[in-house]
């Protein structure tokens, strides 16, 4: 399990240096440890911060350098397959005629967050699998997007927020031009932003942002700002980050007057509200998962500490009430409500992916590792589960204890009425079409390029990474190896044409002891732990081998203040129970929510939803040895699957088997949700039993905060 972050000083921390020596007539390679990575310099080969803007601390690589291999490729492959790739058939909202997104005038009556949201993903997925087809596709959307822009500098959609200009559904579009021009250096882009940014000028402080979404998430309207100032150095884009920033949401003052918190609340019993509420200006999950890091953004302008420290506490503070929790989320099944925190309280599936969003922003503004193996657990843990093996159909909230997936509603139990827990193509129309980004982005960010003209390996997985590095700009491809997060071995191998010099950052996650690196099959480096990232300095050679080994210890997570529930992980991956899956197929069209539309023509036989009931007992805690866990625990490795898809629970590679007892009062209660932590007896008569354990993102149902026995 991951520690939740301290903010430290953003300075490069130098722990040791060793010259090593690989086989005899190597080249001397360097290794030293840093907690973070030194930005007294500046990136040569890619586009880094300009003045004044502080340096930047790493720096994404364009759209396309990294590409998947393994199960992330096969994930995107999925995607392209499922419903990312065929939104276009079925939405209503995607749907070409009458479109406001494909209107120069920005007329229409489909013209809102969907076409963004979707094309987010869509058009990434596309460029990083090389596919024609869907760059075609996307292409449409974007062309529409470029020939939309007015003599104003407005483009898009004419959509109010009551009398005002509804900037939310650019923001987001935004992001779509940026990776297209990341992509393909289509100077359009340049031109239609900076004419846009000057509109955004002109609109009085009172009208603009002026609304519920768009002022919570004005983040997303700065991070494009600062993107294409990076660019082309506009000083009118410095006046424009300074009025977004005053007019977005204060996420960094707290003791809000109650008055200002816009987002629907209720309290448990009807009580008071709490004094920490007032803590935090919105409580709605998917507001918060994007927003909370606007003030660390605003900080690349302001150059306050203070900011920085604000995105850490609005971290902090939603956990602390609402994230007792194993998965690395919180308990807000669309808004958080004081007295619902249990395990069975979820996360949209908007909410989980914005959430990776902010971890890969946050990473490359502070360069802290925390950012990376946050967005690991999410990656890994809970956003998996959210959606089917197949990705046609997803659900709209995801809980760590979650026993029955059906058609019915759960409020008030969870905080949004209808069939929300079902996997369902169509609902809701928020994460039907925002889930496709959370893949494409997440490889995306990877790899990154470094100040000093190197590469960090800044989140794991199965990919190949090529890039220029070193003083001269030399290009470079790494291939990563490895069935990480499954397992902890890493295999890097370098192709370069000639030998180069530069830095190869290596990230050391928080959870693994006595970590060590080998070049060429030699040692160089070893018990390494407690420490952000190891750098290998050496001139490297076309088949230079790498291996980090991260040694994965079990491990067991009690949240005390859920009622002393705890959870089992092992590395970065948390384990649920294994619950038999029963899948019950529905018509979409009679279970999906009201609001819930397709294209005309649309066969929606062909996308039905599921139930997915339980066909074992789930109301299991576990007898483990807390503090010795691997006394009482068995890990049992399973082959490789030949799918390429662990995320199965017939599929995964890895189980552990572990003694349980059934609690007998534990049931699901008159909501239909699995009872409540707080109302279970910590003593149990039943029986020891055994039984196995899954990933967590492997399991559909799951139990994965376990109840307390004494």
């Amino acid at each position: 399990m991951i520690q939740y972050p301290k903010l430290k000083s953003l300075a490069s921390v130098l722990s040791f240096v060793l010259l090593v020596s690989c086989n005899k007539g190597e080249q001397i390679s360097s290794i030293s440890l840093v907690e973070r990575i030194d930005t007294t310099t500046t990136n040569a080969h890619y586009i880094s911060n300009r003045a004044p803007l502080k340096p930047s601390a790493l720096i994404k690589l364009p759209v396309g350098s990294v590409k998947p291999e393994g199960f992330l490729k096969e994930y995107l492959i999925r995607q392209k397959n499922g419903l990312t790739g065929h939104l276009g058939e079925i939405s209503a909202w995607l749907q070409k005629e009458d479109n406001a997104w494909l209107n120069k005038s920005g007329e229409g009556n489909w013209g809102w967050e969907e076409v963004p949201y979707w094309l987010k993903g869509y058009a990434n997925i596309g460029y990083l699998l090389e596919d024609q087809k869907m760059i075609d596709e996307a292409m449409v959307w974007l062309e529409g997007t470029l020939a939309s822009q007015r003599e104003d500098g407005n483009f898009g959609p004419r959509h109010f927020d009551g009398d005002n200009q509804d900037f939310w559904a650019n923001m987001i579009m935004l992001y779509c031009l940026q990776s297209y021009y990341e992509y393909s250096h289509d100077e359009r882009v340049i031109e239609l932003m900076t004419n846009y940014f000057k509109y955004e000028l002109t609109v009085p402080d009172e009208n603009f942002l002026n609304g519920y979404w768009q002022k919570l998430r004005g983040g997303d309207n700065l991070h494009s700002v600062f993107w294409l100032y990076n660019r082309t150095g506009d000083k009118f884009l410095l006046d424009l980050a300074e009025k977004i920033h005053r007019n977005t949401s204060d996420w960094v003052g707290r003791q809000h007057d109650i008055k200002d918190i816009h987002n629907y609340y209720e309290v448990r019993n009807g009580g008071e509200v709490p004094d920490w509420y007032r803590d935090q200006i919105d409580w709605h999950n998917v507001n918060h998962a994007q927003a909370f890091r606007e003030p660390a953004q605003y900080a690349l302008l302001s150059h306050d500490e203070q900011h920085v420290k604000a995105s850490y506490e609005n971290f902090e503070i939603i956990r602390e009430h609402f994230g007792q929790v194993p998965g690395g989320m919180f308990g807000s099944d669309e808004n958080a409500r004081p007295g619902f925190a249990d395990p069975r309280q979820g996360i949209e599936t908007c909410g989980i992916v914005e959430q990776m969003n902010s971890d890969e922003h946050l990473l490359r503004i502070t360069g802290d590792p925390f950012w990376a193996d946050h967005a690991e657990e999410i990656a890994y843990n809970i956003y998996p589960a959210a959606v089917m093996p197949d990705f046609k159909s997803l659900h709209y909230i995801t809980s760590p204890n979650m026993v029955l997936l059906d058609a019915e509603n759960h409020a008030p139990g969870i905080a949004n009425k209808g069939p929300f827990l079902m996997m369902n193509p169509f609902s809701s129309r928020c994460c039907q079409h925002n889930h496709s980004q959370g893949w494409p982005y997440f490889v995306e960010n990877l790899w990154m390029a470094t100040p000093d003209n190197g590469l960090v390996a800044s989140i794991y997985g199965p990919n190949t990474v090529k890039a220029k590095v070193g003083a001269e700009g030399a290009e470079v491809s790494i291939e990563e190896d490895t069935h990480y997060p499954f397992e902890g071995n890493l295999n890097f191998t370098v192709k370069t044409a000639s030998p180069v010099k530069f830095p190869l950052y290596l990230r050391i996650p928080t959870w693994t002891k006595k970590a060590e690196i080998a070049i060429n099959g030699e040692v160089v480096k070893s018990d390494i732990s407690k420490v952000g990232f190891a750098k290998i300095d050496r001139e490297w050679k076309s088949g230079d081998q790498i291996t980090l080994t991260l040694p994965m210890d079990i491990h067991v997570e009690t949240w005390e203040k859920n009622s002393n529930s705890f959870s089992v992980s092992r590395g970065p991956l948390i384990y649920s129970l294994k619950i038999g899956e029963d899948y019950v197929k529905r018509e979409s069209d009679q279970t999906a929510i009201w609001d819930s539309k397709w294209q005309e023509g649309a066969d929606t036989q062909k996308w039905p939803s599921w139930e997915v009931k339980p066909t074992t007992d789930w109301n299991y805690s576990l007898v483990v040895d807390k503090k010795n866990p691997e006394k009482s625990l068995e890990v049992v490795e399973r082959p490789w699957p030949s799918s390429e898809f662990p995320f199965t629970p017939e599929s995964v590679p890895i189980v552990i088997k572990a003694k349980a007892k059934q609690i007998p009062e534990w049931r699901l209660d008159e909501h239909g949700l699995v009872g409540e932590l707080k109302d279970l007896p910590k003593t149990s008569t039943s029986p020891e039993e055994e039984v196995e354990l899954i990933p967590m993102g492997a399991a559909r149902l799951r139990i994965s905060a376990f109840p307390e026995l004494k």
